[in-house]
């Protein structure tokens, strides 16, 4: 009998996830571990193969139990694997799958890719995707984060860009500035900081009366999205707009990559139906040569896709 068990860790900026799965998709255990920053995050590894060690002495497991360890690391790998830099760990010109592999004797195979690209995996394998080989997955949290898929396998691009949908220039009118140095990304517009400034320069713009009002500067995504479920009409015309550039960029991915589906994950997928429901009525209606659309989607495995994503990495096809 071969191995019936992968390992997938998903390692934060300020906690380490780790899952124990077997190769069907059935998650074991969970646990976590800090993430040790100090000395340019030189004792990340060490520590991940000394838990997962532990973790193997508990449940009585061999090497030969394992088919590998995967891993989501917060920053862009080259397709050998290496990390040049990653700036939430302190990382520079690192190989963490090797170093890994070395800390755990070398006889357990290690692969490490992309943390948003591995959580696209986790949802195709066991979450929101699930049933599907091509799907697109949307993170809207602070920023838009997103992961391709094609085949059951992670598209990268040459540089490591493909599926950084949230820096698509999706507003031409836009003057400030996105973090990344552009104008007018979709990020500007349809994370939770997008739909936040969105909101507040409504209210500046008009005294229409609405609830939003009250929460003054401690106004939050969620706070636009409740009051929109309830008809305040400034509130849903400020998701109407931030849904509709969500559309428009989910249309334009569609005319070059074309997926199954696209899944919605993230803390602004929180509001549910009302934002599927508006993101799919401005997709269909920029997307008029397709007949049958894709499906969009909630992502339905919340913060455990990262580690689900790591152990798929080491499964193949």
């Amino acid at each position: 009998m071969g191995a019936q068990y992968c390992i997938g860790v998903d390692i934060g900026g300020t906690s380490v996830k780790l899952g124990l799965f077997t190769v069907t998709g059935a998650l074991m255990d969970k646990w976590e571990i800090p993430t040790r920053k100090d000395e340019e995050g030189k004792w990340i590894i060490p520590d991940i193969a000394a838990s997962i060690k532990k973790k193997m002495a508990e449940k009585g497991m061999q090497d030969t139990d394992l088919a590998g360890i995967g891993m989501g690391v917060p920053g862009p790998i080259e397709p050998d694997g290496h990390v040049a830099v990653c700036v939430n760990l302190g990382w520079k010109d690192r190989y963490p799958a090797k170093e890994l592999s070395s800390e755990l004797g070398g006889k357990i195979r290690a692969v490490a890719g992309n943390d948003a690209n591995v959580a696209a995996l986790g949802e195709m394998w066991q979450g929101g995707g699930k049933g599907h080989t091509s799907l697109v997955a949307v993170t809207l949290g602070t920023g838009v984060g997103g992961g391709v898929i094609l085949n059951s396998r992670i598209v990268t691009g040459t540089h490591g860009l493909a599926g950084e949908i949230g820096h698509m220039h999706i507003r031409e009118e836009e003057k400030e500035f996105c973090n990344c140095g552009g104008q007018g990304c979709l990020e500007q517009v349809a994370s939770a900081t997008g739909i936040v400034r969105e909101a507040k320069r409504n209210l500046a713009n008009t005294e229409i009366p609405s609830k939003m009002r009250e929460f003054g500067d401690a106004l939050t995504a969620k706070d636009v999205c409740d009051c929109a479920k309830e008809g305040d009409a400034l509130a849903l015309g400020t998701l109407e707009t931030c849904c509709r550039y969500l559309g428009w960029a989910l249309a334009l991915v569609t005319q070059i990559i074309d997926p199954e589906i696209y899944v919605i994950g993230g803390g602004v997928s929180k509001a549910g139906q009302i934002l599927i429901d508006l993101i799919t009525k401005y997709f269909n209606q920029f997307t008029p040569l397709l007949k049958k659309k894709p499906e969009i989607a909630l992502a339905t495995l919340g913060n455990d896709a990262g580690i689900y994503g790591a152990a798929r990495q080491v499964l193949g096809d």
